[in-house]
């Protein structure tokens, strides 16, 4: 008896829809600088206008945040949210983003879910200015369960060598603004889904009174860019380093803009921690450190800033409809590797 392809799980009419509509969609953010369309084996771009770039590149997941859209079957935020984790990663280094390539792996390929999700991705890099070129759809049936999908994002940008955001020049004294986050962004979620679903036995579906929505809704918030106040900081040189609040939390990723012999110290009740951050704890009576080290409490991005700078920056957030918090500021420790110190 003759085997097909499609008799072993894959379907390729279903994979050339898909691609039609990635191609429809990635072109929409296409820039003067991409050379090639989507079905090249590479994609390419040119590099114009820079004097001498230093490339910044990232890659990244959404980890098990795809579940809770599995279950709510909600499929056009995860792509956003990819892009927007990579833009972040990037741009606390000075980064402006140029490109980025997707990477969408499924048991069974639907096309209408694989656009949905694509579209997100496609929403995100026009909105913090980068050209979706490229990726890869792949179709893997025994691997990943009917209606399961993993998802992955890998970014370049590129920032002047005279540009670069290093936090080399962070010193005792400087100002640590927080700007907040949209939930839980794209970390904690393992912690999160047992804490709700097996523990309290909430559904997606559940209206939870203390988020004044769905549990769905407040888990699926998509994890926001903050390329445009940064960017802006940048430019008017009143931001010294830069640290993107993810996997964990303040108290592990503060610590990674930080030079030798300083640290940060973090006055823990200068900001309260969104109602979501509150919830997780009391229902799983979480230890503070496990909790701390797992979400980012509401904070999503970190900044150091000169003191004399501190009123200067706020005020440039605040022209952006930024909100802030000064949330502690930075102390020298005898030696090695800076960290976080609550208060």
């Amino acid at each position: 008896m003759a085997i097909r392809y499609q008799d072993a799980g894959v379907s390729i009419a279903e994979a050339d829809r898909a691609v039609a509509s990635v191609r429809r969609l990635a072109r929409a953010t296409f820039t003067p600088h991409v050379l090639s369309g989507i079905g090249s084996f590479g994609a390419m771009y040119a590099l114009r206008g820079w004097k001498q770039p230093v490339l910044i590149s990232s890659a990244d997941g959404v980890g098990t945040k795809l579940k809770v859209a599995w279950l709510a079957g909600k499929h056009d935020t995860v792509g956003e949210d990819l892009v927007n984790h990579c833009v972040n990663d990037i741009a606390v280094q000075g980064a402006a983003p140029l490109f980025f390539l997707d990477y969408f792996a499924c048991g069974r390929l639907e096309a209408g879910v694989a656009a949905r999700v694509i579209s997100g991705m496609a929403r995100g890099c026009k909105r913090n200015g980068c050209a979706l070129i490229g990726g890869e759809t792949a179709e893997m049936p025994g691997f990943y369960a009917d209606g399961e999908y993993d998802v992955a994002g890998f970014i370049v940008g590129a920032a002047e060598r005279n540009r670069l955001l290093t936090g080399g020049s962070i010193r005792a004294g400087d100002v640590l603004l927080a700007l907040p986050s949209t939930g839980l962004h794209t970390n904690g979620y393992s912690l999160a889904r047992r804490i709700f679903f097996d523990v309290a036995g909430y559904r997606v579906d559940t209206h939870v009174a203390e988020l004044g929505c769905t549990l769905g809704e407040e888990l699926l918030k998509v994890h926001r860019s903050y390329l445009k106040p940064l960017r802006a900081l940048l430019e008017a040189g009143l931001v010294k380093g830069a640290a993107h609040i993810t996997g964990g939390g303040i108290t592990d990723n503060t610590p990674r803009m930080l030079p030798a012999g300083w640290s940060a110290r973090i006055l823990t009740g200068s900001w309260t921690p969104g109602p979501v951050f509150q919830l997780l704890r009391r229902l799983g009576e979480t230890p503070e450190e496990d909790w701390r080290r797992t979400f980012n409490l509401g904070v999503g991005m970190i900044l150091a800033v000169a003191a004399r700078d501190a009123d200067a920056a706020v005020r440039a957030l605040k022209r952006l409809r930024e909100r802030c918090w000064i949330i502690g500021d930075i102390v020298k420790t005898p030696r090695g590797k800076g960290r976080v110190l609550y208060q």
